[in-house]
């Protein structure tokens, strides 16, 4: 087993171990559901195609070859394929405005019209617009970057529709529970005129046990935007043998909802907002580092996860057999500090969480604990899925945008440094990247809005 841990530790690029069951090449994925293609709103001809995937040129690739008004609101966007990573890129993007109606609508007469700048007339019509920018950083495969990009956007739709009603009314407090002919009741307990459902008001004495919480309503969007991703990935698994969905993918989308953005990150990339030259940080990294506890207690919890391969305790290093019975320093899932136990067999195993910064990885296979996908991931060379330790949750960040604010994310790190050294920045539009993108950044940073 050691032996075979020090292989994939060595081999790994990447952050997935080569020979693991989902590190199958990213060449013709036949049978897939959607055609491996770059992002529509890019508008590439096969002959542009062909050059941006050109591993020695590494071209950079950015909508419509640069003409204007082909995003809405001035946004931006670029990318270039990681040479030598993999044959395709496995990266995607995606853009759209989404109409959301009611599922069960109490007043049919209004609709919502999409201008050539993306922007929602109001007509008559029962619900609303939200605005949607997303980038998938895909490993192992193209599949479920690919699904997610086309399909992602959908299920937040799906899942916004029930609440449409709720959320249009913000004077209103979310009702506390809905009933039986989902129709709601407010937090006072009062219902509406069109709330006529099963539902009866707390007597006096039972009131004391009914303390109530007060939900806003951006919890709700939250809320669905969560659900939105976990059914995004119950579907990868569904049908990742008749779709030929390989590999996984992290997430990280940008949702601009009835005057407030949301920011959803299940992955390790990043999203900053830039406000009169100030840097803003909207999302966080969910590496085997920031996730360790969470980790560690999964492993501690169900043990039969680790294989008889792992243990979930860690440690500063390796453990010789020698050492058998010296005191050591270690961590376990409710610790931040150090402290030392006598050393036992049963430590000699791999820890589950090994490594430090970027080269840390969950079980010498992946350095990122959450993302869409890798239903198939294994450790190398055995049969333990790496899966349950993985999350689909997104984080949200929710906040309210004004003039001269910007959003800007992207995959890799040499870019956000880029972008702290570039406070100056005057754009009032969002901008969309892929990493290695210096030059292009560069002449962004000095243009006027």
């Amino acid at each position: 087993m050691i032996g075979r841990m020090k292989v994939a530790v060595a081999q790994l690029v990447g952050g997935i171990a080569p020979g693991s069951s989902s590190s199958v090449g990213s060449g013709a994925e036949s049978g897939a559901r959607f055609p491996y293609t770059r992002p529509l709103f890019l508008l590439l001809s096969p002959e542009e195609a062909q050059r941006a995937a050109d591993h020695s040129s590494r071209p950079i690739v950015i909508p419509g070859q640069g003409r204007k008004g082909l995003l809405p609101w001035g946004a931006g966007y670029a990318e270039v394929i990681n040479a030598g990573k993999s044959p395709r890129n496995e990266d995607q993007a995606a853009r759209e405005v989404v109409i959301v109606e009611s599922r069960n609508p109490t007043n049919s007469t209004r609709a919502k019209v999409i201008n050539k700048d993306g922007e929602s007339i109001e007509k008559e019509g029962s619900g609303f617009t939200f605005h949607y920018w997303a980038l998938f950083d895909g490993h192992a495969g193209t599949g479920a970057a690919i699904m997610a990009s086309r399909l992602l956007h959908l299920h937040i739709c799906e899942q916004l529709r029930d609440i449409v009603n709720i959320l249009q009314d913000y004077d209103v407090p979310p009702p506390i529970c809905l009933s039986s002919d989902t129709e709601a009741v407010t937090a006072e307990g009062a219902k509406s005129s069109a709330h006529q459902g099963d539902w009866e008001p707390p007597t006096d004495s039972e009131s004391r046990f009914l303390l109530e919480k007060e939900i806003s309503h951006e919890y709700l969007v939250i809320g669905a935007i969560e659900n939105a991703f976990k059914q995004m990935d119950i579907q990868i698994e569904r049908e990742r043998n008749s779709s030929s969905i390989l590999g996984g993918c992290c997430a990280l989308a940008v949702i601009y909802l009835l005057g407030k953005f949301y920011v959803a990150n299940a992955g390790d990339s990043r999203a900053i907002l830039i406000r009169n030259g100030d840097i803003i940080p909207l999302s966080n990294e969910f590496t085997p580092e920031s996730e360790r506890q969470r980790l560690q207690y999964l492993g501690c919890l169900q043990p039969h996860l680790l294989g008889n391969e792992f243990t979930h305790l860690e440690f500063p290093r390796r453990i010789q057999h020698r050492e058998i019975g010296r005191k050591m320093l270690f961590r376990d899932y409710s610790m931040t500090g150090w402290a030392y136990k006598t050393i036992e067999e049963d430590d000699l195993k791999f820890p589950l969480v090994y490594g430090e910064g970027k080269k840390a990885r969950v079980m010498a296979t992946i350095g990122v604990t959450r993302g869409l996908g890798d239903h198939d991931l294994k450790v190398h060379c055995s049969n333990i899925h790496i899966k349950p330790f993985l999350s689909c949750m997104p984080e949200v960040h929710t906040g309210s945008s004004g003039l001269g604010d910007e959003i800007t994310w992207n995959f890799e790190g040499p870019w956000v440094a880029l972008v702290k050294r570039q406070t100056g920045l005057r754009r009032r539009h969002l901008c969309i990247c892929h990493p290695s993108l210096w030059s292009y950044m560069t002449t962004l940073g000095s243009a006027s809005p």
